[in-house]
């Protein structure tokens, strides 16, 4: 099990992590490195234009309910 540590943040800050989360359980951790990678990528120029808008419609389409999680999808097939 990996170590936990416990970091101060402003409730601002924390509010916007909330509003970044993708789905109900999804930890600040899980945040944290999407947000790191996704900066690290940009860092290299490995984000065109393009890919920003999609990640930008992606996370609008979350956001507004269009899409279903793994397991939800699943259950929709009937495969769970």
């Amino acid at each position: 099990m990996a170590e936990l540590t416990t970091i101060q943040i402003q409730k601002e800050t924390r509010e916007k992590l909330l509003s970044l989360k993708e789905y109900t359980r999804e930890t600040y951790d899980e945040i944290l490195n999407k947000l790191m990678k996704v900066f690290e990528m940009a860092e290299k120029e490995q984000l065109s234009e393009e890919a920003i808008k999609g990640i930008e419609e992606g996370r609008k389409d979350v956001k507004e309910g269009r899409v279903l999680s793994t397991k939800e999808l699943l259950r929709k097939l009937g495969a769970e």
